[in-house]
């Protein structure tokens, strides 16, 4: 089996495109569209076994990648990866700012150290990768970044920390998107909601019954896919999108919309099968999350 993309083949060839995040859920899924579409994907993450895997992978599936463990948050670190890649492969044409991580915890909770590693990976450390790229690659070459930033539009109660930090990607998005437009450089985000990822397996299994009610919020009555969400990331790297910068791009299933008020109606299985909603899975290795599997 292959990739199941809805772009035309060979529309990343010859292209360099780094992937933070790369060796689970949403990066790796993203990794294996750009892979399967002739891009080299540089992997980026802190576990060197998830990338050696993908890596693996990606090989067996006829693509290109290499991997560099990098910790995104240190900014000396930051600037010699993306020197690495550049003598290594001549360029980067794409970022998909795509680490981040946090944990779930009620405000008053959450300490001094705790808000700052959350900030740190989800705002700061994509900045720094953003910047180095500009700075060392595509101020002189053009170039396109994606941010993966969060449904927290509404905020994230239980996880104040993320929602304050995706915010301000979402800002940073859109300053560096006219900031950087002179020099051909594109900067846009993509804003997942509840997507069935393999990251939903690093949360506590005491919050599995109550991740899986959350279908019932979202008015397409069903989570997202990985290949969904990476669809809409390869979009915004393409030559298709070169007119859109500094937008945010929702894939959340109108979950936002969701309020008081108005009656949830969510499809029936049926509906949900018709052509025009029915779940996106093109990624051949996708992997159910554990929750969900426990449930079937």
């Amino acid at each position: 089996m292959s990739y199941g993309s809805v772009f035309a083949e060979g529309l990343f060839a010859r292209k360099v495109v780094v992937v933070t995040g790369g060796g689970s859920g949403i990066g790796r899924c993203t990794a294996h569209e750009l892979a399967a579409l002739g891009a080299h994907v540089v992997l980026v993450g802190r576990k060197l076994e998830k990338l050696q895997g993908v890596h693996e992978e990606i090989a067996i599936d006829g693509g290109a990648s290499s991997f560099a463990v990098c910790d995104i948050r240190q900014e000396e670190s930051v600037k010699a990866l993306v020197a690495s890649v550049l003598e290594q492969q001549g360029r980067i044409d794409g970022l998909v700012n795509n680490a981040g991580g946090q944990f779930m915890t009620p405000l008053e909770a959450i300490s001094a150290r705790g808000w700052e590693a959350v900030v740190n990976t989800n705002l700061t450390g994509g900045f720094l990768m953003a910047r180095e790229c500009y700075l060392q690659g595509m101020g002189k070459t053009g170039g396109a970044i994606v941010n993966i930033v969060a449904d927290m539009w509404g905020s994230m109660p239980g996880m104040g920390h993320s929602g304050a930090a995706r915010a301000g990607m979402v800002s940073f998005t859109e300053t560096a998107a006219l900031e950087w437009a002179a020099k051909g450089v594109r900067v846009n985000a993509v804003a997942p909601g509840y997507i069935a990822s393999s990251g939903m397996d690093n949360y506590p299994a005491a919050v599995a019954p109550m991740l899986r009610e959350m279908t019932k919020t979202i008015p397409a009555g069903r989570f997202g896919t990985e290949a969904e969400t990476s669809a809409a990331i390869v979009f915004l790297l393409s030559p298709a999108s070169a007119f859109i910068s500094g937008s945010t791009l929702r894939v959340d299933g109108a979950r936002p919309q969701a309020r008081m008020g108005w009656p949830m109606r969510v499809p029936d299985a049926k509906t949900q099968q018709r052509d025009a909603v029915k779940p996106f899975n093109g990624f051949h290795r996708a992997i159910t999350p554990k929750i969900f599997q426990e449930a079937a």
